[in-house]
C-alpha cells in the first residue's frame, strides 16, 4: 500500500512546523516513562488513602506493586442516552482485571453534557469549555499516581476530545477507550428534520414535534446521526484508540460486553511489557496519527465540530495544525459515505454496509492512511481491517493466569470483513466515490478565515450573493422569520458567538427555519464567529470565523444590506463594501455584555478571557 504523494507532503509539512513544540511533548514523556510501577513512588500514607477501600485481595496485590492498577475515568450518567450504558462497564473492566491478576479503580468521572438537551438554551454556552473543563478533571483523576494504565469511557460531542487532552498529559501511560455503541434505528433522520422544519412553519404543533423527537432518540447508545458524537468514535478508531470494528456495536449486548473485556486484556498485555516495547499513548498519537484522523474525517463526511477539537487534541501531543493542513487534506481525500446530514442512512446502516474495516482498508488501498503508525494492538494497521465476531471458548486456559478463575464463556476474534460494500448507496468503495473532495473547504477574504461543511450542501448552493440580514442573537433571527420577514435572498450574520464573545454555542436552531426558506425557493446562507451543528445540514454556513467580532472581527462592521459573496468552489468570503466606507464604521458592542450569569456560565468567565480563536483550537488550557 503506498501512500499518497499529497499525504506524504501535508504530513511532512506538520511534523516540521510541529518539530519544536513536539519534542518538548516528547522529552516530558519520556522523563515520566519508568519500569516501575508508578505508584512506587508514593510513601506508606499515600499508598494506604488509595487503596483503603479496596477489598483485601486487591489490597495486597495493590500494596506488592508487582501488578498493575488501572484507571478508569468515567463520564457515566443517567441522563445521557449514550453514556447510561457506561453504567456497567467498571464492574466488567474490575471482573476482567481481577481474572487476570490485576486491579483497577474508578481513578474519576467527569462532566458529560449533551447538546442535544443544551441546544438553543443559555446553557449551550458551557458546552464548549466543558471540553477543558473533561480535559482537566482527567487530569486530576490521573493526578493521584496510582495508575500504570488509562482506560477512557466517553462517547458523545466534547467528551472524548477532552477525555483525550487530558489523558495526553500522562501520554506515557498505555491507553484505551471504550465505546458504548449507537442506540437502535427507528425513525429515520430525514424524517425527524422534515418535522422540525414543519414545526418551524407553524405547521405541526409541539406535540407532534416532541412525538417525533422521542421516535428519533428512544433508548441507550448515540443519536442515529453523523454529528459530532460518531464522528469521535470513527476518529478511536482510524486513529487506534478502539478495538477493530468496534465503535459502532450496539449497546447491552454480548458482543459489546466481550469487546470491553477484551480491550482491557489488550490494555493489560501492553502494559506489562518491558519500558522499549510498551505502546503508551504518546507513541500512538502522532503527527501521522492525526492525518489518518482526519482523514477518516473527511472521507466520511463527519463533523465540523473537529475543526476545532482535532487542533485542540494535536496541540496537547505537541503537534501543531491548522486549516489549512486540513482543507489541504479534505482537497486530495474522497468521500465514501453517505450517512445522515450527508445522506439518508444513518450510522447502523453504515455498520450493517461494511463500517470501519471496510473504510480504513479501502483509504489504505487508495494510499490515504499512514501504515507505519502504533495502535493499542502494535504496530500497523492491517488488523484494523478485520471485523470482530463471537465464538465460543473452548479453550479455557487461553486468558488465564491463575487456575482458580473462571475463564470467559465466549471469545471476541476477529475475521476478514467482506471484500464488497453491502451497500453502496452508503458506504462506497474508493473507485466508486461519491465526491473526490472530502467535504470540508477553507474559507478566506477580507471577512477573516473560516469553514464549510460542503459534503451536505448541493452543488447548486454552493455560491450565495446577497444582502446581510445582522443580528446578535439566534433568537432574534427567529422572531424574523416568524414575522415573515425573512422571505428573500440573504445571508444570516449571527455575530458575537465565538469563544470569547459566549462560549462559541452551536446555532443548531436556525437549520429548521433556513432549510424552509431555502427549500421555498431562496438562496440563503449563514456567516458566524460561532458554531453550527456537528451534523451541519443542507444549507451553506460560513461558521468558526476568525477573528470574532469581540476580537475586532470585520464581522462586527458587517451592517443590513450589506452584500456578502460566500463562494464555496473558489474558497472565497467577502464582505462587498468599499474600504473607505468600511473605515467610516465603528465597530459594533457586544450586547447584554454583563448578562453572563445564570446556568452556572459566571464560573467560566476565566475561560472566555483565555480562550484561543478557533483556529487554535478554542482551547483556554493554554
Amino acid at each position: 500500500m503506498t501512500l499518497a504523494d499529497s499525504i506524504d507532503r501535508i504530513t511532512q509539512t506538520i511534523i516540521d512546523k510541529s518539530k519544536p513544540t513536539r519534542d518538548k511533548y516528547l522529552d516530558r514523556m519520556a522523563a515520566a516513562t519508568s519500569n516501575k510501577r508508578t505508584r512506587s513512588a508514593l510513601s506508606c500514607g499515600n499508598l494506604a488513602h488509595g487503596m483503603a477501600s479496596c477489598n483485601a485481595t486487591d489490597k495486597s496485590i495493590i500494596a506488592k506493586e508487582d501488578a498493575p492498577n488501572l484507571a478508569i475515568i468515567s463520564s457515566y450518567n443517567d441522563m445521557l442516552s449514550a453514556h447510561h450504558p457506561y453504567r456497567t462497564y467498571p464492574d466488567l473492566i474490575k471482573g476482567t482485571a481481577s481474572r487476570l491478576g490485576v486491579t483497577a479503580q474508578v481513578a474519576g468521572g467527569v462532566p458529560a453534557m449533551c447538546d442535544g438537551v443544551t441546544q438553543g438554551q443559555s446553557g449551550m454556552e458551557l458546552s464548549l469549555f466543558s471540553r477543558d473543563l473533561i480535559a482537566m478533571a482527567t487530569a486530576v483523576s490521573l493526578s493521584h499516581d496510582m495508575f500504570d494504565g488509562t482506560i477512557c469511557l466517553g462517547v458523545c460531542d466534547k467528551i472524548v476530545p477532552g477525555l483525550l487532552i487530558g489523558a495526553l498529559s500522562f501520554g506515557h501511560l498505555p491507553t484505551i477507550f471504550l465505546p458504548a455503541g449507537p442506540m437502535s434505528t427507528r425513525q429515520s433522520n430525514d424524517a425527524k428534520a422534515k418535522t422540525r422544519q414543519a414545526y418551524a412553519e407553524g405547521k405541526v404543533g409541539r406535540k407532534e414535534l416532541l412525538a417525533s423527537e422521542s421516535a428519533s432518540y428512544h433508548g441507550d447508545g448515540t443519536c442515529t446521526f453523523y454529528g459530532t458524537a460518531n464522528s469521535n468514535q470513527m476518529l478511536m478508531e482510524i486513529m487506534g484508540l478502539h478495538l477493530p470494528g468496534s465503535s459502532f456495536i450496539p449497546p447491552n449486548t454480548e458482543l459489546r460486553d466481550c469487546l470491553s473485556s477484551k480491550a482491557v486484556e489488550v490494555l493489560i498485555n501492553n502494559i506489562q511489557q518491558n519500558k522499549d516495547k510498551r505502546v503508551p499513548l504518546y507513541k500512538i498519537i502522532t503527527e501521522k496519527t492525526i492525518v489518518n484522523g482526519l482523514v477518516g474525517l473527511f472521507a466520511t463526511g463527519g463533523s465540523t465540530n473537529h475543526a476545532i477539537h482535532i487542533i485542540a487534541i494535536a496541540r496537547a501531543a505537541g503537534i501543531i495544525v491548522d486549516w489549512q493542513d486540513m482543507a489541504d487534506i479534505s482537497a486530495t481525500v474522497p468521500l465514501l459515505c453517505r450517512i445522515y446530514p450527508n445522506g439518508s442512512a444513518d450510522i447502523n446502516h453504515f455498520q450493517a454496509a461494511g463500517g470501519m474495516p471496510f473504510l480504513m482498508r479501502e483509504l489504505s488501498a487508495a494510499g490515504y492512511l499512514h501504515q507505519d503508525v502504533y495502535t493499542i494492538l502494535g504496530k500497523g494497521l492491517s488488523q484494523y481491517f478485520e471485523e470482530p465476531e463471537l465464538v465460543e471458548n473452548n479453550q479455557a486456559e487461553i486468558f488465564r493466569q491463575n487456575s482458580d478463575v473462571k475463564s470467559p464463556a465466549k471469545l471476541v476474534q476477529w475475521k476478514a470483513a467482506p471484500k464488497d460494500s453491502l451497500d453502496e448507496s452508503v458506504l462506497s468503495p474508493a473507485k466508486k466515490a461519491f465526491s473526490q473532495h472530502g467535504g470540508l473547504q477553507l474559507l478566506t477574504g477580507n471577512l477573516g478565515r473560516s469553514v464549510i461543511k460542503t459534503s451536505s450542501v448541493s452543488d447548486d448552493r454552493l455560491i450565495v450573493d446577497a444582502e446581510a440580514v445582522v443580528v446578535d442573537d439566534q433568537n432574534d433571527l427567529v422572531k424574523l422569520f416568524k414575522q415573515g420577514k425573512l422571505q428573500k435572498n440573504f445571508v444570516a450574520v449571527i455575530r458575537f458567538q465565538g469563544p470569547k464573545a459566549n462560549g462559541m454555542p452551536e446555532l443548531h436552531k436556525l437549520t429548521p427555519i433556513l432549510g424552509s426558506l431555502q427549500d421555498a425557493g431562496f438562496s440563503v446562507a449563514l456567516v458566524t464567529d460561532g458554531r453550527m451543528s456537528g451534523a451541519s445540514g443542507k444549507v451553506p454556513a460560513a461558521i468558526h470565523l476568525v477573528p470574532e467580532a469581540l476580537d475586532g472581527g470585520l464581522i462586527g462592521k458587517i451592517a443590513n444590506g450589506d452584500r456578502i459573496r460566500l463562494d464555496a468552489n473558489e474558497g472565497r468570503l467577502e464582505l462587498l463594501v468599499k474600504d473607505n466606507e468600511l473605515a467610516k464604521r465603528t465597530q459594533a458592542n457586544k450586547p447584554n455584555d454583563d448578562d453572563q450569569f445564570g446556568m452556572g456560565r459566571e464560573l467560566f468567565s476565566n475561560f472566555r478571557r483565555n480562550v484561543t480563536s478557533a483556529e487554535y483550537g478554542a482551547s483556554s488550557l493554554g
